[in-house]
């Protein structure tokens, strides 16, 4: 995008109180135009062809044709940055992360419940801003099993549930749970424990977690605070909430959640967790910052590495936005840059394995 020229987008949505409510809420940016507003695919698909829109917001529940099924049509034949808006019933965030696995790059919930239009008006013009911006992967197909990587020779039998003496942190933004999503699948049982911090909306986190719970050999949950960490443990931010770790009287740490205020306007903010894992497990943490729009992370992650932890960033080629990588690398923060494919290797071999029990 130049300068000079206004992110265009298009508003896709069957309630037309939501279509206004987005329109208005984009019309007051100076460097985004609302092109046009549809109220369901078919109609939508004609003016993605009149209007040609940089940007699309859809809804996933939508009468004659559903979101998912408009954009796999739309990835395959006419591909744009799609930024899913969905309300918060079970169905639909299972839906709309669906989607982001689909090629959509990011999720917005719709107002009502403990989502806003006040946040909704801080949230969606950053998040076209970053869709904009974002690099389209190819539509993955619908997902099949997996099975989960095994254990690395030699590493020894672990028992889940042993307490941690090293831990891991994963940080990301745009196109994040996808990334967080290849990088867990890929790691055994017998990891340290990882906590993670996705900018994500309350109500999808939980779901989130859910999913990658299913597909990983690690047991993956959305953090309620006060957990012990321990290994074979993944723990996920609630939406709208910092996620930190504190030591533990004996070794190992806890977590921790507060509604402190926003940190580069997100909560829950990378910057959060990575301080406090500096600070409260130095040379004993790996610190991984993926994809995602803006500096989040990256004074975090330099704290870490200052602390003697490791640090890992996605490289420029397989980030949706190469934000918050770059920031980091920037700032001399990140020992290794490598491909998203390559991090769970560089994980199985950084990240000490536990003691057998």
């Amino acid at each position: 995008m130049t300068a000079a020229r206004k992110i265009r987008v298009l508003v896709v949505d069957d309630s037309a109180i939501v279509r206004k409510v987005l329109t208005d809420i984009l019309s007051q940016q100076p460097d985004i135009e609302v092109a046009g507003t549809a109220p369901d695919a078919f109609v939508a698909r004609d003016k993605i062809v009149a209007l040609r829109p940089d940007v699309l917001t859809l809804d996933v529940e939508m009468p004659r044709m559903d979101g998912l099924t408009f954009l796999e049509k739309l990835m395959k034949h006419y591909p744009l940055p799609v930024i899913v808006v969905s309300s918060l019933t079970q169905n639909s965030t299972r839906a709309a992360l669906e989607a982001l696995s689909r090629g959509a790059v990011d999720v917005l919930a719709k107002p009502g419940g403990p989502y806003s239009v006040a946040d909704l008006k801080d949230d969606l013009p950053q998040r076209v801003r970053a869709a904009a911006a974002a690099r389209l992967r190819a539509a993955a197909p619908p997902p099949a099993p997996r099975t989960p990587a095994p254990v690395a020779p030699s590493a020894p039998a672990v028992k889940n549930g042993q307490p941690a003496q090293h831990l891991i942190a994963i940080g990301a933004s745009t196109g994040g749970t996808v990334a967080i999503e290849r990088v867990l699948e890929n790691l055994p049982a017998s990891m340290p424990p990882i906590v993670v911090a996705q900018h994500i909306p309350p109500g999808f986190s939980a779901t989130f977690a859910q999913r990658l719970n299913k597909i990983c050999a690690l047991e993956v949950r959305e953090a309620a605070g006060g957990e012990i960490l321990s290994c074979g443990m993944a723990v996920v931010a609630p939406g709208n909430r910092h996620l930190e770790i504190e030591r533990i009287g004996g070794g190992g740490w806890r977590t921790r959640l507060h509604d402190g205020p926003k940190v580069c306007y997100q909560r829950p903010s990378v910057d959060v967790l990575f301080r406090s894992v500096a600070r409260e497990a130095g040379s004993h943490a790996i610190g991984v910052l993926l994809t995602g729009m803006g500096a989040d992370g990256a004074a975090g992650l330099l704290e870490m590495r200052r602390a003697g932890a490791g640090t890992i960033a996605q490289n420029e080629d397989t980030c949706v936005v190469y934000g918050m990588p770059r920031e980091a690398v920037r700032l001399g923060a990140v020992q290794q840059v490598l491909p998203l494919d390559e991090i769970a290797g560089a994980l199985l071999k950084r990240a000490p394995a536990p003691a057998a029990a």
